[in-house]
């Protein structure tokens, strides 16, 4: 009998063992089989063996187990329950461990500072204050404050409720703290955004009798990281390596490090850090490759991801998919952008992280522009969140899918989400057109029910909207009711609104009201916005003006305030002022010198231009190529012109639909209709200025029928006709003689093509008919409109078929219209002539003598080829 007693407390004595040895290894075959030992030895009526198998259950993950064997054990003692709330706190059971709390309580089992460090847990986790309040006052009552471990926790759950002043309070009252509290008070300062309260906490550890260790040194790292003190940063570097902290076992150290060096652009720091770790974890590869993301060493990034699993070992977490997918939208990386949904698919990451990277992926196919792929998983997943459904909206917007975004947005509200700023963002994007404004309205009073017009950000894109549907007076009343919150960018988006819009009055109107506010004043954007409107107004007297404005300030140096400056004086014909600022321009960048070839292309300087571009300090780009073209074309140059074509075969950019545009109308115009006829058939990609510019290449070659019938299979394409596409037809009709059927296009352009008319259309309507003889035909026409260009046609039409009597009235019309034109002058004057009226013609050369009006004089040119 003895020997079997000592034999059964032998085999106890190794099923405790057994019990503690599962701890250290937790799984519930291991918890299984010591549970069934201990039914069998009768062992679970030992407290201690019940409540230990019990958290064996807990930490393999079986919390059934774990419930069960506690409702069964039946004399229990404050640490089996302790163990209970702990085992529902390790498995994510927070209301449950809030319910064994309450019952502990009220079965007078009575509590512990442990139990009390319990509830502190929950009440962090569940980020519940007024509970932690209720706890921490219990604390104090019953003398248990006094426990370090528990004090500790007050702190962290005071600073992740937001309160990070009753944690200081709390840590204030402490008699005695150990390092666990430093570090409790600078993650909670950091926590709650005071990176400066950190690092003084930081500083306070040094003149106790603590040593600052991985976690003091992390969090201050982290502080100086985002405070952008670099300095700093370094110091507590080398703060660190004297207290040995560089080996490899604090890799969180050196992993605070990597994001140190890495936000304040010390990229080679970071991975020389990173290099230094000898057993580098997860973490350590997705903060250097955040790091080379945010440092634009894209290719680094992409070498390091492959390096991280054939190197490192390491497979790709959700946090390395998050911050590689970012890069492929950012940069339009399709493939590569595919290639990880296709890695997340095989390695199961869809289905264990679903939201988080469903959102990812539809952000990334959505700025590749491939929506239906970004359609496809949306619509293949039943588990969205609120950011689902906002990028989803974001997509359809950024994509020009209008419809598609309202009619989402609609059933976002049928299924009862609440929408989010993110979400009026994407929608109020998606309102672009006049077409809009209706259901741009709604969602403005959706926000205002909502209550999302508290931030200006949501204020400035709702002014933008509706001024992209057209409804100024509703931005202004906008800005005016919001003027307490309005900020420069208000001004600024009005301003900017309106130039995209060519409301170039009203932007310059808003200008003189923003200078009128004395908080408000202008910067570089409203700058070169109103410079874009004189630009357009060709307003030269106060484009000079702003000039002299920016040059009272540091504006008047930066350099796309000065490339708006060349385009303004471009525009306005002061090729010389735009000479002055190109030459005196800061730092100039490849758009200043484009700016200036295009200007001088534009102002009739075309051999400067070429001259400019052999001096051209950056590669050209496609804006660079079009106004080299364009300056050939002025001067019929041949050989540059092919010389510029060979440039863009070498660089691969002839697919460009501009440049192939502007190839066509440079060789039409220079005589080579066949090339031109070649370049327009080769191009992979036919825009409307390629259609527009090849059927005038057939208009100056004298084909108007092909023309025509180039215009007719431009239609059957589907390509969009617009008023410069007539403007080539008819510009072709007149050249071949096909009047009647250019009067035709003329008449059914706005019913059958939805184009108005405008001035240079009716040029060439007087024009054919004058060509034609049909005289009383124009000048019929002609009196409908108010254009100087159009009399100035019939003019010519009347000097051409000799007709005086017409001549004169068109002649005194034109007269009145432009009195100081020479030409029209001249060209009645010749008039008279022919008709042998020479006391006429001396009597009205004599006018223009008394009117000091002066020709411009012609020229001519002729290449030498050396």
């Amino acid at each position: 009998m003895q020997q079997r007693a000592l034999r059964a407390k032998d085999i106890h004595f190794q099923l405790v063992d057994y019990i503690k040895l599962s701890l250290r290894k937790p799984k519930i075959v291991t918890a299984t089989v010591a549970h069934c030992a201990a039914l069998k030895l009768g062992a679970l009526a030992h407290l201690p063996n019940s409540t230990s198998l019990l958290t064996v259950y807990s930490k393999a993950g079986d919390f059934v187990s774990s419930k069960g064997l506690f409702d069964e054990i039946p004399n229990r003692d404050v640490i089996a329950w302790n163990a209970i709330v702990a085992a529902s706190l390790e498995n994510k059971y927070y209301r449950t461990a809030m319910d064994f709390l309450e019952k502990m309580i009220k079965g007078k089992t009575g509590f512990d500072s442990t139990t009390l460090l319990l509830m502190v847990s929950a009440s962090s986790l569940i980020k519940n204050f007024d509970q932690g309040r209720v706890i921490h006052c219990v604390s104090i009552k019953s003398g248990m404050l006094t426990d370090l471990s528990l004090g500790n926790a007050l702190i962290d759950m005071y600073a992740k409720c937001g309160d990070l002043s009753s944690s200081e309070g709390v840590s204030q009252e402490m008699e005695s703290k150990d390092i666990i509290s430093w570090n409790s008070m600078m993650t909670g300062s950091i926590y709650n955004g005071d990176p400066v309260k950190a690092l003084y906490y930081f500083k306070r550890v040094s003149f106790s009798e603590e040593t600052a260790d991985s976690v003091s040194l992390s969090c201050a790292i982290s502080a100086s990281s985002s405070l952008g003190e670099l300095a700093l940063g370094q110091s507590i570097h080398g703060l660190g390596i004297k207290l040995g902290y560089k080996d490899s076992t604090h890799v969180s150290v050196a992993n605070s490090l990597i994001s140190l060096y890495s936000q304040c652009e010390d990229i080679k720091a970071a991975e020389t850090v990173f290099r230094e770790i000898t057993l580098k974890d997860t973490v350590s590869w997705n903060a250097m490759m955040e790091g080379f993301a945010s440092n634009g060493k894209i290719n680094e990034v992409f070498d390091l991801l492959v390096e991280m699993q054939i190197v490192g070992s390491f497979p790709p977490d959700m946090v390395t998919l998050t911050t590689i997918l970012p890069l492929c939208a950012e940069l339009m990386l399709y493939r590569e952008g595919r290639t990880i949904h296709g890695f997340a698919i095989r390695r199961q990451m869809m289905v264990s992280h679903h939201v988080m990277l469903l959102n990812s992926l539809i952000d990334m196919y959505s700025k590749c522009n491939l929506v239906e792929k970004a359609e496809l998983l949306f619509n293949s997943t039943t588990e969205k969140d609120p950011v689902t459904w906002n990028i989803m909206i974001s997509c359809y917007s950024h994509n020009r899918y209008s419809d598609e975004a309202k009619k989402l947005f609609r059933e976002m509200l049928r299924w009862g989400l609440n929408g989010s700023s993110s979400t009026v963002f994407a929608i109020l994007s998606s309102c672009d057109s006049f077409n809009s404004l209706h259901f741009g309205k709604s969602v403005h009073c959706w926000q205002l029910k909502s209550g999302f017009l508290n931030h200006i950000l949501l204020v400035n894109s709702l002014m933008h909207m509706y001024i992209n549907c057209e409804y100024l007076a509703a931005s202004f009343s906008i800005l005016h009711e919001n003027s307490a919150l309005a900020d420069i960018a208000s001004w600024n988006t009005l301003i900017v609104g309106c130039v995209r819009c060519n409301h170039f009055r009203e932007a310059l109107d808003i200008f003189k009201l923003m200078r009128q506010e004395p908080p408000f004043n202008y910067d570089s954007i409203t700058l070169v916005n109103i410079l874009s409107a004189c630009a357009n107004l060709e307003l030269s007297s106060l484009g000079k003006s702003l000039h002299g404005l920016a040059l009272k300030t540091p504006l008047g140096s930066d350099t796309r305030v000065q490339n708006s400056l060349i385009t303004m004086y471009d525009r306005c014909r002061d090729i010389n002022s735009a000479k002055v600022v190109f030459k005196f321009c800061s730092i100039p960048n490849l758009c200043s010198w484009n700016c200036i070839i295009s200007a001088l292309s534009h102002n009739g300087e075309s051999r400067e231009a070429l001259g400019l571009f052999r001096h051209l300090q950056f590669e050209p780009n496609v804006i660079t190529i079009v106004s080299l073209l364009s300056a050939c074309t002025q001067i019929g140059v041949l050989r540059h012109g092919k010389q510029a074509h060979g440039h863009v075969f070498r660089t691969g950019i002839g697919d460009n639909s501009f440049i192939s545009a502007a190839l066509i109308d440079f060789y039409s115009n220079c005589g080579r209709l066949d090339t031109a006829l070649h370049v327009f058939r080769h191009a992979k990609e036919k825009s409307e200025s390629a259609w527009n510019s090849m059927i005038s290449a057939y208009g100056y070659h004298g084909n108007g029928e092909k023309a025509v019938k180039l215009f007719n299979e431009m239609c059957e394409s589907g390509e969009r006709v617009s008023k410069s596409t007539f403007v080539s037809l008819l510009s072709a009709c007149r050249h071949s003689g096909l009047v009647n059927q250019g009067i035709w296009y003329y008449e059914c352009m706005l019913e059958k093509y939805g184009v108005q008319a405008g001035t240079e259309h009716q040029v060439y309507v007087v024009d054919m008919l004058g060509r034609s003889g049909r005289l009383n035909e124009a000048y019929e026409f002609a009196k409908g409109c108010d254009s100087s260009g159009v009399w100035g046609t019939l003019l010519s039409a009347c000097n051409y078929h000799g007709e005086l009597k017409l001549g004169k009235i068109v002649a005194q019309h034109l007269f009145q219209l432009e009195p100081h034109n020479v030409g029209y002058y001249i060209s009645l004057s010749n008039m008279y002539v022919a008709a042998g009226s020479w006391k006429d013609a001396t009597d009205l050369r004599q006018l223009i003598q008394d009117l000091g009006l002066r020709k411009t004089p012609g020229y001519s040119l002729i290449d030498f080829d050396f």
